[in-house]
């Protein structure tokens, strides 16, 4: 739901967008971040902004899969040399009727038919001995990978297993897209940062909330700032932040209250404002907006209904940069929900057992002890009936 570059009054705002089109936006509207080389230490949980191709093919010789003998020809065989794993230098062929003891992973000679591991083995002296096998148990050069194969198409995240692939292909970097640079702007005169907080105070919850999560979905946290409510201060701290984040977070300020001047802000810097409230619970007064190439996100104020936004609109707008697929929700069944909303998605903390999902108490706007107590947040649709599987949100990817 894209509008005009300046906002319309408070008053007379385009309705809430719905809960699963606003995060389909956010991950669809940014263009992916440009592409960068990076060493394999440093490319874990990025997307690839070009094929993985294997540099070596691998394996790159033939060897052994088993500790045993490499043999030529029907048995018995005489053993003629052993060849261990590191050995560097190419093997002799094998002749008819002859083996070479070998480890796991030592190449074989050229001829090896295949290596018949020790327990099926039988040795006197210098002449082995052992059953027909229908399995060569020999690794043949290029069977995993060719030169210049390609083994994981860009866009692909990049996993343990991946980094360890890429190894294997003889790789030492990658080609990725960059990370997000994001930055917190918190906003509250009634913030404090530490401490117990006085009376007519409250303590900030979002602060330290969110930045694992920004880390968790791969963005790179320049810094979190903290800003009071006057209006040419508030408004100062945003646009100051878009000159070098790709993505400013602004926590509080988001909705049409005497205090929140998110709004007056992006009206200030000529935004376009793709997403003006989403229509779901709790954390309806979300924001996303666009200056340039760079994103503006408005969570609410309370810590439950700011985590929601986050799922809703952050991590999929990182995705979205860094060139990943919208992450899929899983499904499950949930029990002890409160009656459906008819107007509202409803986002509610749950734990699993079996099969099962469960809600969890202290799921209210302002209250994190149901989310910190569960293990995933069901999706409750509009009109749910209490039969249909619900999806389901997960903080880490």
């Amino acid at each position: 739901m894209t509008t005009a570059a300046a906002p319309r009054p408070k008053e007379q705002r385009a309705r809430s967008t719905g809960w699963a089109e606003a995060r389909r936006l956010a991950h669809d509207l940014p263009s992916p971040l440009p592409a960068e080389e990076v060493p394999l230490a440093s490319a874990a949980g990025r997307a690839l902004a070009a094929p993985l191709r294997a540099e070596v093919p691998s394996p790159g010789f033939d060897n052994a899969a088993m500790d045993g003998y490499a043999v030529r020809g029907p048995g018995p065989w005489r053993v003629v040399a052993r060849v261990l794993a590191g050995h560097t230098h190419v093997p002799p062929p094998l002749a008819a009727q002859t083996a070479v003891e070998v480890a796991t992973g030592a190449p074989v000679p050229e001829g090896t038919e295949r290596v018949v591991p020790y327990e099926t083995a039988e040795r006197r002296g210098d002449t082995v001995w052992a059953p027909p096998g229908d399995r060569p148990h020999v690794r043949r050069r290029g069977e995993y990978a060719r030169r210049g194969q390609e083994l994981l198409p860009a866009g692909s995240a990049i996993t343990a297993p991946a980094l360890g692939l890429a190894a294997s292909v003889g790789l030492d970097t990658l080609t990725v897209r960059a990370r997000p640079r994001v930055r917190m702007v918190v906003s509250g005169n009634e913030l404090v940062a530490a401490g117990p907080p006085r009376w007519g105070q409250v303590r900030d919850a979002i602060g330290p909330m969110l930045p694992p999560l920004l880390t968790s979905w791969r963005a790179e946290l320049l810094d979190s700032r903290m800003v009071g409510d006057e209006p040419d201060w508030f408004a100062a701290a945003v646009a100051d932040s878009t000159s070098d984040a790709d993505v400013t977070i602004v926590c509080g300020a988001s909705s049409v209250g005497p205090a929140d001047g998110l709004h007056d802000a992006l009206h200030d810097l000529r935004a376009t404002v793709h997403i003006d409230g989403v229509a779901c619970r709790p954390g309806h007064p979300q924001v996303l907006a666009q200056v340039g190439q760079k994103w503006i996100v408005g969570l609410p104020g309370n810590p439950y209904a700011a985590l929601v936004a986050a799922l809703t609109l952050v991590e999929p707008l990182l995705a979205g940069l860094t060139g990943l697929p919208l992450t899929e929700l899983e499904t499950g069944t949930l029990v002890g929900a409160p009656p459906a909303d008819e107007r509202h998605t409803r986002i509610l903390p749950v734990r699993r057992s079996a099969q099962v999902l469960h809600v969890v108490e202290g799921g209210q706007s302002g209250q994190l002890s149901g989310a910190a107590g569960a293990d995933a947040f069901a999706v409750v649709p509009t009109g749910w009936r209490g039969t249909a599987p619900v999806g389901l949100l997960r903080l880490g990817r």
